[in-house]
């Protein structure tokens, strides 16, 4: 385990000059979509967003959803944005409080080319487009040249479906000779939803996208496909060494909010820049008492009611190219995990870029040897000193094991308030889980509140992740100390980058993330453009074209 004095050696006075010069207080990245080296040269591996919530509609079941491959431009033909075939995707539960995974669930993709002569993966009109009159030889006037527009997954309708992914789901519970190795596609074929190409082509995505959700039974519900981006977030400003919109706060001072400005739920004040991209998604329902240890559903003062899940992404080991171009490459057997996702918050801000490929690629029980990040963390150092202060920070060591629910404690223990029943025993060790109390029902949506636990609404993050989560903020608020009673007040409560919702609509029940953008009417939102953030836009739910 790294001690406290590695900070030392970091030039925080550099750093923090240069922020004393622009005038602005860092947030983060609480969630961001290039997190690591090695995922930035991999994108079909990097997990954007892991999210676990009790279902909205269903308190007796839980959702997860996995999100991979960022900054998908919808537009961006011929092939757009597959799964890769070689990537293995899997979610996974710890439901003893050690740290290591009890349960797995496990997704493969494989691809088909069914139009090898098309020039794109997806192409359909009307009820199909036939060669004119003067159609040169040896093509006959009449014949089909463009298929019916695509209303289908599978069947008629799909005709124009070029390249199409099928995918199954394993469950794997324990390990070793007790290891039960279940397949959950029963026997059905699992489309995954292709991106939007546009009216064209798609005229009706919504009813497309909607038989992407399969019903595997046992209370199991499935859905993979191209999704709207559910994540927001001012990155511009946030790459810009934390250059943040000094307009876009009610107090004049970048990065800090007026508490009117804090506390909108439906209203952004600075543009968010993931608006208009897709991502892809993976997404799973079941029921609790599937998840839990002993197979049943617990109130949530019963420590057996929490679970603590994460998300993976892994490779072959090894991959030998064909000789023969165009040849089917030859891949290992064995994998090696390539991305980890668990809170939004520990990679992204906390861990060191020398120490997050390291980070990616281990597993959450062995996190003792990263814990001096969280002991100590940067971030809040640098908003501390380029602030002269003026945002005090707790003391270090910001996590105590022998008070786990101390500060930033609840992130990587087992404890309360999301543990409330956990004794010391069930702490476990330090670990980088997204802990999900069970026992916690779902939040209606009118009293949802997108700060969630800070805001009093303990059915969202850090119990677990929604969708509408503002993570970013909340994440800001949590490494200057909010989570320390001392520490919840002006300024530090209000640190924020003022984007606070997403620029679609979510959806209410399963899978909840909005389907995806069209790639025909697609558009972003600029940095200080109206439009699709604005109050009218948010009013009907969806931007302009969309």
């Amino acid at each position: 385990m790294k001690d406290l004095h590695h900070y030392s050696r970091w030039p925080l006075t550099m750093f923090a000059s240069a922020l004393l010069l622009m005038g602005g207080i860092p947030s983060v990245e609480a969630a961001n979509h290039r997190e690591a080296p090695l995922t930035a040269l991999d994108t079909k591996a990097d997990i954007t967003d892991w999210y676990a919530f009790v279902s909205y509609n269903d308190p007796s079941k839980v959702t997860m959803i996995l999100n991979v491959d960022p900054l998908l431009e919808p537009s961006n033909g011929p092939n757009y944005f597959p799964f890769d075939p070689e990537v293995l995707y899997e979610m996974k539960v710890d439901n003893n409080f050690d740290a290591d995974e009890d349960i797995t669930l496990q997704f493969r993709f494989k691809t088909e080319n069914r139009l090898p002569g098309v020039f794109t993966g997806f192409v359909g009109a009307g009820t199909g487009i036939v060669a004119p009159a003067n159609s040169p030889n040896p093509v006959a006037a009449g014949t089909l040249i463009v298929p019916p527009a695509i209303t289908a997954l599978d069947g008629p309708g799909s005709e124009g479906l070029g390249l199409r992914q099928s995918y199954t789901v394993t469950l794997i519970k324990g390990k070793g000779a007790n290891r039960q190795v279940i397949d959950l596609t029963n026997q059905q074929k699992l489309y995954a939803v292709p991106s939007n190409v546009g009216p064209r082509t798609m005229p009706n995505y919504q009813n497309l996208a909607s038989q992407g959700i399969y019903d595997l039974g046992g209370g199991v519900s499935v859905f993979a496909g191209t999704v709207d981006d559910p994540f927001y977030i001012d990155l511009g400003a946030t790459f810009d060494t934390f250059n943040f919109r000094a307009g876009a706060s009610g107090v004049g001072v970048p990065g800090v909010f007026a508490e009117n400005q804090n506390d909108a739920e439906n209203q952004n004040f600075a543009s968010d820049d993931v608006a208009g991209y897709n991502v892809n998604s993976i997404a799973i329902e079941l029921p609790i008492a599937m998840l839990t240890q002993d197979g049943k559903q617990h109130s949530a003062g019963e420590a057996l009611a929490v679970v603590g899940t994460y998300a993976t992404t892994s490779r072959p080991r090894t991959k030998a190219y064909a000789d023969k171009p165009g040849g089917k490459p030859k891949l290992a057997n064995a994998y090696v995990q390539i991305q980890r996702m668990g809170n939004p918050l520990i990679n992204e801000v906390l861990i060191g870029t020398g120490d997050k490929d390291r980070f990616s690629m281990s597993e959450p029980k062995d996190d003792a040897g990263f814990a001096g990040y969280v002991l100590d963390p940067l971030l809040a150092r640098v908003v501390n000193a380029a602030y002269g202060g003026a945002v005090p920070i707790p003391t270090p060591p910001r996590v105590n094991p022998a008070n786990p629910s101390f500060d930033l404690g609840p992130l990587v223990f087992y404890a309360a308030p999301i543990c409330p029943g956990c004794s010391p025993s069930q702490r476990g060790p330090i670990a980088d889980l997204l802990r999900l109390n069970t026992g916690i029902g779902p939040t209606a949506l009118s009293a949802r509140k997108r700060m969630a636990f800070l805001a009093g609404d303990t059915a969202g993050f850090p119990n677990g992740r929604r969708v509408s989560d503002d993570v970013t903020d909340i994440a800001a608020q949590a490494v200057v100390g909010v989570l320390n009673p001392a520490f919840n007040s002006f300024p530090n409560n209000r640190v924020a980058d003022g984007v606070n919702t997403n620029d679609r609509s979510y959806q209410e029940v399963f899978p909840y993330v909005a389907f995806a953008n069209s790639g025909r009417q697609s558009r972003h939102v600029d940095p200080g453009e109206a439009g699709c953030f604005d109050a009218v836009s948010l009013a009907v739910g969806s931007c302009p074209n969309n």
